[in-house]
């Protein structure tokens, strides 16, 4: 046990680059800091840190340990994770990452109902359209809406949504039904910036896969904001079925030149490929992909 505390004390001041921020992060005093290092480099006979007053630095021998350390404690937490994995407990904050329109539409009505079923895990949910680095920001999960999640990931499929052009019909009686894609060069365009295929917009029809060049009247990194401006009849969206659904049901937008499709893509929840799953990650993972069995968007 004290070469575990001595090699958790060696970690956080190489960490913190002192004793006394070293040893607040422990809990501990600072001459408890300072003791475990000094009897870990007396046990090991070598110097670990340069001491100076104002900080601490490695020597090429802690360099090396430190390394090691690192692989033992996290074999240490590894251990535990799979423990309590095993255990079913869930328990902790949990940080959700999830894209803005989905997350205030598909997933706001859902937490509420997770958070009452695990009442010991706290929800962390942050939405944005960006796609966020989840290792780096500190996210456990989030959800995504792609053609391929990022390799990198582990990824679980939940549903899928089809992108789909459209327009209000006050719109199109006034400025015409476009037959053909190349015929949206004569359309406003309203964009939503964060395509993956930028403002080269594709469709696969009778002819195969066509691809045209968009000039935006309007370029936003919110499609409620280009759902919003077809309402208000100022052009041609392209858009998820997930978001502009309710307005096909429902006559206030119509689907533009339905014999040429745009993409589907898939809506997955992705999370880092590490060996054992907390509780809280794979209960929230469960509780997503039941809740979108057999959901489908009206489009």
């Amino acid at each position: 046990m004290d070469k575990f505390i001595e090699m958790q004390a060696f970690v956080a001041v190489a960490d913190a680059g002192s004793f006394v921020k070293a040893a607040e992060g422990l809990d501990v005093s600072k001459a408890a800091v300072s003791r475990y290092v000094a009897d870990l480099e007396s046990r090991l006979g070598v110097r670990l840190l340069h001491r100076t007053t104002r900080r601490h630095s490695l020597t090429p021998e802690g360099e090396i340990f430190l390394a090691r350390c690192r692989e033992l404690l996290g074999g240490v937490d590894e251990a535990e994770a799979e423990i309590t994995a095993r255990s079913g407990e869930a328990s902790g904050l949990l940080r959700i990452n999830v894209p803005s329109s989905f997350g205030l539409l598909h997933l706001a009505p859902l937490w509420p109902e997770f958070m009452a079923l695990h009442p010991q895990v706290r929800l962390d949910v942050t939405l944005a359209d960006r796609v966020v680095d989840l290792v780096e920001e500190g996210f456990d999960l989030a959800v995504r809406i792609a053609r391929l999640p990022n390799s990198s990931l582990v990824n679980r499929p939940l549903t899928s949504t089809r992108i789909v052009l459209c327009a209000s019909p006050a719109y199109l009686l006034a400025r015409g039904h476009p037959s053909h894609p190349a015929e949206l060069a004569g359309h406003e365009v309203l964009a939503y910036g964060l395509f993956s295929m930028g403002d080269q917009w594709e469709f696969t029809g009778s002819d195969g896969k066509v691809t045209v060049k968009v000039t935006p009247r309007l370029r936003t990194n919110s499609g409620d904001t280009c759902r919003v401006a077809a309402l208000r009849h100022q052009g041609i969206v392209l858009q998820p079925s997930f978001l502009v659904g309710p307005d096909l049901l429902a006559g206030t937008l119509v689907e533009v030149m339905p014999a040429w499709r745009s993409v589907e893509l898939g809506v997955y929840a992705v999370y880092p490929s590490r060996k054992f799953v907390s509780p809280k990650v794979r209960l929230m993972i469960d509780f997503l992909v039941n809740a979108f069995r057999m959901r489908a968007w009206p489009a």
